[in-house]
């Protein structure tokens, strides 16, 4: 899939649930998926990326959102909780 049919798709599925999104969100939510499918385990991508929306949907801005789960990711790799 290419990079604008991803972006149509996110767009299409936000605009269905009312929600919408920021310039950037696909691109931040795909590298945090990432990064927490390769410092986790990969059934924790999808898992990340719900907890991030989750955390967001309460108030809290995205980026902030992205680098705690970063720092969490990072605990994980060097082998803490």
């Amino acid at each position: 899939m290419e990079p604008q049919e991803l972006d149509a798709w996110a767009g299409a599925a936000a605009r269905r649930l009312g929600v919408s999104l920021e310039p950037g969100d696909v691109s931040a939510l795909l590298d945090l998926a990432r990064d927490a499918a390769h410092g986790v385990t990969r059934p924790a991508a999808p898992l990340t990326a719900y907890i991030a929306g989750m955390a967001v949907a309460s108030g809290r801005p995205l980026e902030d959102v992205a680098r705690e789960l970063r720092v969490a990711i990072a605990e994980v790799e060097q082998g803490g909780d």
